[in-house]
């Protein structure tokens, strides 16, 4: 696994090894990623990447938000309750030296609860597939305050997923086995 473009074009980041089995880490594939980012930075929408505040929602490893930094995102708050995947993640940010425009909560991405800072631009979300998680995530995060007006919002699944009130798909796209579909917040940003 690694960065695919930007500063940290060709970053090689921490290997899973065995990982931990109930941590369900399933990285977004450096392919995967690298089609995810055309998508978004030469797609028919504006650049939601370059200078965004990017919330990774079940962030596992982190590369996505690595790679939305190294593209030119100003932040990264990373959410993730698993053990293994803070290890993993925190050993990435060190590799990239991105400990000034990153932070890393120990929450269940489910019950985000309230936030108590600037909305996100840009939200990644990536949970175990199959399980209704990135709904609820969802919902949380929009009922919390997470996620700013016109912000948009990226989930991976195995299967397309219905977008909750609030927000209107603008795009899926399929790569084998995974369904990446893209969502714009209601609102002006």
């Amino acid at each position: 696994m690694r960065i695919v473009a930007g500063r940290w074009r060709g970053k090689k980041l921490a290997e899973l090894g065995a990982g931990d089995a109930g941590a369900h880490l399933r990285p977004t594939t450096d392919r995967v990623r690298e089609s995810l980012f055309n998508l978004l930075m030469n797609g028919r929408h504006a650049d939601p990447v370059t200078g965004a505040r990017v919330l990774d929602l079940f962030a596992g490893t982190g590369a996505l938000g690595l790679e939305a930094l190294s593209r030119g995102a100003a932040h990264v708050t990373f959410v993730d309750d698993g053990g293994a995947a803070r290890a993993l993640l925190r050993e990435n940010i060190g590799l990239c030296a991105a400990q000034g425009t990153t932070k890393v909560f120990r929450r269940d991405a489910t019950t985000l609860g309230e936030n108590r800072g600037k909305p996100f631009d840009l939200v990644f979300l990536d949970p175990p597939y199959s399980q209704g998680l990135g709904d609820l995530a969802v919902r949380s995060a929009l009922a919390g305050g997470w996620i700013a007006p016109g912000a948009m919002i990226v989930w991976e699944e195995n299967a397309p997923p219905l977008p909750p009130a609030g927000l209107s798909q603008i795009d899926q796209r399929s790569y084998g086995g995974t369904t990446l579909t893209l969502l714009r917040a209601e609102g002006t940003a």
